[in-house]
């Protein structure tokens, strides 16, 4: 039977394929050397497309292990496929998602360079800390490869990524946090010995997206799915490169409309069976009556965020929310929920699935709890009026300012505005254009900055994308230290600029 795959490769030639897997397990058993399966290799076959191994890989006789693509040795594979591989990288237009992966590589490769210098010179701890607060950025670019490019694959029969890759993101995320934390509390000793590990696995992983991952989805994928990609690609974020401006099919823009929201996807959908046609017409809800319109600025607006998966494991919805706890993107629409999750966790996913489709059970709770940072997940089971399985809601909520309260309120306090001011007062501190009264100073704090002109906190991204983590649960546990000089720098913007631009935004209040 004709592997999914295959149809959306050119020029796949089985019996090559069947080589080019039967040498590489013999040099993998430790049969013959690396030099040997070269010599057999270039005796049978003249050329290997990074698409062929990838093909080679996911339709191999074997059972996906987590720890296969960590296992695998890049080094060894260019030996072995030496003068073979094809792997040439392709030119591509700005905002290309291809592109972008390719480019905060070399962001990244550009900053393990640094650390490779630094590391043989005096440890400089605030040295190492700027490099690795960087190199955090490397997570969103994992998270959008897991969340986007891995869906778009997985749909056209290509998931050893899925299955196999993503245990290595996690490894290289992980060791990344790791010696993050060390820095932080000064196990300098057990930084400095790990060190050469993380860089080693880094570039490894970089390597496998550079030579095999990138080209073959190049391959695989149209320019109208690119295009839906880069859309996804945006509500995640980038790494360590400008944001780049969005890519699309030429061949569409000038004819398809804009992928429509929610609304409007329910608008078509309910149209179609005559039940609405337009986002403001009333319907019947269980208790009431909403307009498609009222019912997305409903979800959009919930204190949590919800996502749906329905009786047959496939992931029908999320919730667009400003403050979203981890990235969703529109590319996890349609997928098997078994694939958004790392290989490690989802014999729990699967568990709870069945139990809730058994009856044996209907709710799962879990939370994190960090210091400065408490998150609560709820799984409940979605049955029907006869009882029957109809799906699983996830609700997630940073309950961290929720866990703070103490005693009672019952009196009206607006917490903006921190403290009981007149209108007038208000206005006048608002919109002050005053340079002493503004009075920012490097060691300005940003939360006395927010409290005095609160639009400040989803403004600043507007000045470098970068901020855009003011949004995000984590900054409650940045923001108490975070100073207008650490802006500069984490922004990578000089502070006179970065002043001149917050009083530009005071200025428009």
């Amino acid at each position: 039977m004709e592997h999914k795959m295959k149809n959306h490769l050119s020029d796949i030639n089985e019996e090559k394929i069947r080589t080019i897997r039967e040498i590489r397990e013999l040099s993998d058993k430790g049969l013959i050397s690396a030099e040997e399966a070269a010599e057999r290799l270039r005796e049978k076959i003249k050329s290997i497309t990074p698409a062929e191994i990838a093909y080679a890989e996911q339709t191999g006789n074997g059972t996906d292990n987590d720890d296969e693509c960590i296992r695998e040795n890049m080094q060894q594979m260019r030996a072995i496929f030496k003068d073979l591989l094809q792997a040439e990288r392709p030119s591509l237009p700005a905002g290309h998602p291809i592109d972008n992966y390719y480019k905060e590589n070399d962001a990244v490769c550009t900053l393990v360079a640094q650390m490779k210098e630094l590391y043989g010179a005096a440890f400089i701890k605030n040295r190492w800390l700027e490099l690795y607060e960087q190199l955090e950025q490397f997570k969103t670019h994992l998270a959008r490869k897991q969340n986007q490019l891995y869906s778009a694959l997985e749909r056209k029969g290509f998931d050893k990524p899925s299955t196999t890759m993503w245990t290595y993101d996690n490894l290289v995320r992980d060791t990344i946090t790791g010696q993050h934390d060390n820095l932080k509390r000064n196990a300098v000793e057990a930084f400095l010995n790990n060190q050469p590990e993380m860089e080693r696995i880094l570039l490894d992983l970089i390597d496998k997206e550079n030579t095999i991952l990138l080209p073959t989805a190049l391959e695989m994928l149209s320019e109208s799915e690119f295009a839906s990609l880069s859309k996804g690609d945006f509500e995640i974020g980038f790494c360590l490169i400008p944001t780049p401006p969005p890519y699309i099919d030429a061949n569409e823009a000038a004819s398809s409309p804009e992928h429509p929201g929610l609304a409007e996807d329910l608008a078509a959908l309910l149209g179609k069976y005559g039940i609405g046609k337009t986002d403001t017409d009333v319907l019947d809800v269980a208790e009431g009556q909403l307009t498609l319109e009222q019912i997305n600025l409903i979800f959009k607006h919930l204190p949590v965020d919800l996502s749906f998966v329905d009786e047959n494991e496939i992931v029908r919805f999320y919730s667009d929310t400003e403050h979203r706890v981890f990235p969703r993107s529109k590319g996890v629409i349609g997928r098997e929920v078994r694939n958004c999750h790392p290989p490690k966790s989802v014999h729990v996913v699967e568990e709870i699935i069945e139990k809730f489709r058994t009856g044996e059970q209907s709710r799962a709770e879990f939370w994190i709890n960090k210091p400065g940072l408490f998150i609560y997940i709820i799984y409940v089971a979605v049955r029907d009026a006869g009882n029957n399985f109809r799906g699983v809601l996830e609700m997630m909520q940073n309950c961290t300012h929720i866990r703070e309260k103490e005693g009672s309120r019952t009196l009206l306090t607006w917490e903006e505005e921190g403290k009981e001011t007149s209108k007038a007062g208000k206005e006048t501190a608002i919109h002050s254009t005053d340079d002493t009264e503004i009075a920012l100073t490097p060691d300005t704090k940003l939360t006395d900055l927010f409290r005095q002109y609160p639009h400040l906190k989803k403004e600043l991204v507007n000045i470098n994308e970068r901020f855009g983590f003011l949004q995000s649960p984590l900054a409650k546990v940045i923001l108490p230290k975070a100073t207008l000089r650490l802006a500069s720098k984490y922004g990578e913007i000089p502070y006179d600029t970065l002043v001149d631009k917050i009083k530009e935004l005071i200025k428009r209040y």
